[in-house]
């Protein structure tokens, strides 16, 4: 694996604290990063938490989902209701899914209706590379980034002709199949994708219906750019995932199927007019639909933006101004109106310098919303290095998340919530030499007005009458930890680990927040042996509870998994892994079934077939 760590912000502890727990070597990783700033900067002057994922990297893992890659991640949790193709959340530092921003070829999506990303419809196979930053980044994003900003990008196209195919088998009758095709002569390149993978699945919900819950996904990728001139560029970009999934419902025996669909549709023009002063004019939407048979239900989201964004060099330093423009929609039919709306308009400032062991950067960001008002939030990081290989930062944010459109409308809303907030300090060291680095951070983040669902009888009354319960403005939450992380190699073994320790908890009560562990810690080592490359995985997860009184245990458990790979003739790759090797039977949701020792058999072509000038 080549993951990528980039830690962040301020603290004084001792070194032997920052070299603890080593990471892995980098092999081919991108120079450059979007997620910190919005703009591409080297990774040398990032002064915030993020870590990098490249293609090669999701590869060697075998991976079945997005979410699977991003639980290796430090700082990063994921529970499921089942499958792969399950309902699925995804936590940045204990904190809420919906308070993590979500981007997809910089197309923002979220559903209005359960709040955040439904991780389980991005489909991995299209996926050339992740970023991740932990930390709030509202300030630059606007609303949602309370804890931190995934960002996905699809495959690009460059100079030449690159055709690849991978085909996979796994347990549970698991199949799939992925074609892309990416080339270029200079002018117009391109990238495209398309890919199947089908599974007859498992019974998700044992106590429940005795079936097995399969699931189908279809899905495809396209980018297009043609340069117009020097430093005239534009691109248009797709991404459209089609699911249909069986679930365990309420009802004995049915047959429960869901339905999702994913899309995301962007157009960009990137207009360089000088070395110092460049712009972006960016449209794009997201949608978001969801819906189940034979209950009946149906929920489709679109997120519609609009974004001007001017970089301008001052001296060493960099001036960004953003004028951003977002609508949101929902059509439910628990809502009233059934069709419901709002929009934001947003101006945001940003100034970034590295000069010499300093690197600096201040945000700020003023957002007018439609139903609340304004929101002003803003943030300040600064790093220093004490010496070649030592760097000392830290940082300050506020952030806010809008309620969604369902929390006020539907017939457990409660049209006047009010907006959740946030503020995080946090403080990193950060150690690097040759192939060998290190990392520590600190960081807590509390959020009021933290919104709950009510629940019991007569426990609110909204304009559609008095039900079961209702959303409210009830909660504070404190979520603090510190994250190591580090890798080294020894001889031809390449070792890396993180480990996270939480207290994401209740401030009302003190009690943990549900599902979320106060342990975590990852173990990685691989080598070659022979024409093998050969790979080893140790996951842990500590004890947390299901519900918020901490009254119904989730025991703690800990996986291996082991990949093997090796090149079969020339241009094929054959990938094998076995995950939780040692059957290990677990919950990440009571009730609900997670996947024993399963298995996965891939074989890829990969030519690289440049043109003859």
């Amino acid at each position: 694996m080549s993951f990528r760590s980039a830690p962040v912000r301020l603290a004084a502890l001792p070194m032997a604290c920052a070299i603890a727990f080593p990471v892995l070597a980098q092999s081919s990783l991108p120079t450059v990063v979007v997620s910190a700033t919005r703009s591409e900067l080297p990774i040398t002057d990032v002064v915030a938490d993020v870590t990098l994922v490249d293609r090669g990297a999701i590869d060697r893992l075998g991976a079945a989902s997005v979410s699977d890659v991003l639980e290796r991640l430090p700082g990063m949790t994921v529970n499921r209701n089942g499958g792969p193709a399950s309902t699925t959340g995804v936590y940045v530092r204990g904190a809420e899914g919906r308070f993590t921003a979500v981007f997809v070829d910089g197309v923002r999506i979220d559903s209005q209706s359960t709040g955040g990303a439904t991780w389980n419809a991005i489909p991995l196979s299209q996926v050339d590379r992740i970023e991740v930053l932990r930390g709030p980044a509202a300030a630059v994003y606007g609303s949602d980034a309370m804890a931190g900003v995934v960002q996905i990008f699809t495959r690009h196209g460059e100079k030449g002709f690159f055709p690849s195919l991978r085909i996979g088998v796994g347990s549970n009758s698991t199949y799939e199949l992925n074609a892309a095709l990416r080339g270029g002569d200079g002018v117009v390149d391109y990238a495209f994708g398309l890919g199947t993978e089908r599974s007859d699945g498992f019974n998700a919900k044992p106590s429940g219906n005795p079936d097995r819950d399969g699931y189908r996904n279809e899905s495809f990728s396209g980018r297009l750019g043609w340069k117009l001139s020097d430093g005239q560029k534009l691109e248009a970009t797709l991404l459209d995932s089609r699911q249909k999934a069986g679930y365990d419902g309420y009802m004995p025996g049915q047959d429960d199927q869901a339905r999702q669909r994913l899309q995301t549709v962007g157009l960009n023009w990137n207009s360089r007019w000088s070395e110092a002063w460049s712009t972006r004019v960016g449209l794009s939407r997201g949608t978001d639909r969801y819906e189940t048979a034979p209950s009946t239900y149906l929920t489709d989201t679109t997120v519609d933006s609009w974004l001007l964004r001017n970089e301008l060099r001052v001296g060493p330093g960099r001036l960004t101004v953003d004028l951003e423009r977002r609508e949101d929609q929902l059509e439910n039919a628990s809502t009233t109106p059934v069709d419901t709306q709002r929009h934001q308009n947003a101006l945001a400032l940003g100034y970034g310098l590295h000069a010499g062991d300093h690197t600096l950067q201040l945000n700020a960001r003023r957002d007018d919303d439609s139903e609340f008002g304004t929101h002003t939030t803003g943030s300040l990081a600064y790093g220093y290095a004490l010496s070649k290989t030592l760097q000392l930062t830290g940082s300050v944010g506020t952030a806010f998340r809008a309620p969604t459109l369902f929390q006020r409308f539907s017939i457990y809303g409660t049209p006047d919530l009010k907006a959740e907030t946030a503020r995080n300090m946090e403080a990193g060291l950060r150690w690097q030499e040759a192939a060998s680095r290190a990392s520590v951070v600190v960081y807590r983040n509390r959020v009021k007005d933290l919104i709950d669902y009510l629940a019991g009888p007569g426990s609110c009354v909204n304009g559609v009458g008095d039900f079961a319960g209702c959303y409210g403005n009830t909660g504070r939450a404190t979520y603090t930890g510190v994250t190591l992380a580090g890798g080294t190699t020894l001889g031809e073994v390449a070792l890396g680990a993180s480990l996270d320790l939480m207290r994401p908890k209740n401030a009302e009560t003190g009690k943990l927040l549900a599902r979320r562990a106060e342990t975590q810690a990852t173990l990685t080592a691989d080598t070659p042996v022979g024409s093998w490359r050969l790979g080893a995985e140790v996951q842990h997860l500590g004890k947390r509870y299901d519900d918020e009184a901490n009254t119904k245990p989730l025991a703690a458990h800990t996986l291996l998994n082991l990949t093997a790979s090796t090149d079969i003739a020339r241009d094929w790759r054959l990938l094998a892994r076995v995950d939780n090797a040692t059957d290990k039977d677990y919950e990440s949701v009571l009730g609900y079934a997670t996947a024993g020792r399963s298995f996965y058999l891939g074989l890829s072509w990969s030519p690289r077939l440049v043109p003859v000038r």
